[in-house]
C-alpha cells in the first residue's frame, strides 16, 4: 500500500515527532541541543511556522506547530534536516542519516486538544524517566508556559492565553492542568494519530475538515462494505 501523503493543513495546530535513526541520540551535549533548537527556530520564522510548543529528548523531539501555509511545515523539517545533520556528522565526524525515516505528525482540533497535546509534551520527560517534576526539564517549553523563562522560540497559541487575563491567571491555570496530567485515552489518542498520521479530533471535527483536502484525514471503517441485495436496482 503506497503511503500516505503528509497531512497538512494552514492554521490548524500540527503535532510533529522526529526520531532518531534506530533510536540513537541526535543530541551529544548541550551545545547541540542549542543549535537544534535555534536551526528549528530559523526555519520556522522563514516558513512562516509558529511553534507552539516543544521537548527536546536525547534521540527525538515533539514540536507543536501552527503553519500559515499548505507547504510551511515540509519545507521546514525538510530544510532542518539538510543543516542540522550537516552540522552534527561534520561535528561529530560521523556520515550517514540521523533521522529514522520521515518525521511523523498528525493535524488536531484546536479546542479539544491543543492544551492535552501541550501537557503530553511537557510530560515526556517524565514518562521516559528522566525527570521527576516538568519544572526540571531546561529543554522543553514548558518552564516558559508557567513563567519561569522567558523562551524566544515559542509563540503560545490563543487557546494558552485563554486560560486567562493575566500572565499569572494563565501561567497558574497551565501548572495545574500539566499537574493533572493526561488520562490515559487522550495520551493513547495523541500517541496513535500521530504515529499513524491521521487527524485528531472529534467526528464533527473530521467531517469538516474532511471538505478542505482531498488526502484521507481518518482510517477507513473496518470490514467490508455490505453486499447489495439482488432484488434492488
Amino acid at each position: 500500500m503506497a503511503r500516505l501523503p503528509r497531512l497538512t493543513v494552514p492554521g490548524y495546530p500540527h503535532h510533529v515527532i522526529q526520531r532518531g535513526n534506530n533510536r540513537q541520540a541526535i543530541v551529544s551535549n548541550d551545545a547541540d541541543r542549542e543549535v537544534l533548537l535555534d536551526t528549528l527556530s530559523d526555519n520556522a520564522r522563514r516558513h512562516r511556522v509558529a511553534i507552539n510548543a516543544y521537548v527536546l529528548m536525547d534521540n527525538h523531539f515533539h514540536l507543536l506547530l501552527t503553519p500559515e501555509t499548505a507547504d510551511g511545515v515540509p519545507l521546514m523539517m525538510q530544510a532542518v534536516g539538510r543543516s542540522y545533520v550537516r552540522y552534527f556528522n561534520d561535528l561529530h565526524r560521523r556520515t550517514g542519516t540521523l533521522w529514522e525515516g520521515r518525521y511523523k505528525s498528525t493535524l488536531i482540533q484546536t479546542e479539544r486538544y491543543l492544551l492535552a497535546c501541550m501537557i503530553y509534551l511537557d510530560l515526556n520527560p517524565l514518562r521516559a524517566g528522566v525527570v521527576s517534576d516538568p519544572r526540571q526539564y531546561a529543554w522543553s517549553s514548558h518552564r516558559h508556559f508557567i513563567g519561569q523563562t522567558q523562551d524566544r522560540r515559542v509563540t503560545p497559541h490563543p487557546m494558552y492565553w485563554s486560560l486567562g487575563n493575566t500572565p499569572f491567571a494563565r501561567e497558574a491555570a497551565y501548572t495545574e492542568m500539566v499537574r493533572a496530567g493526561l488520562d490515559a485515552p487522550s495520551e493513547c489518542a495523541i500517541t496513535n494519530a500521530t504515529l499513524r498520521g491521521w487527524a485528531l479530533g472529534d467526528p464533527h471535527f473530521l467531517a469538516e475538515l474532511q471538505k478542505k483536502t482531498e488526502r484521507r484525514i481518518a482510517p477507513a471503517p473496518r470490514g467490508r462494505p455490505p453486499s447489495r441485495s439482488l432484488d434492488t436496482a
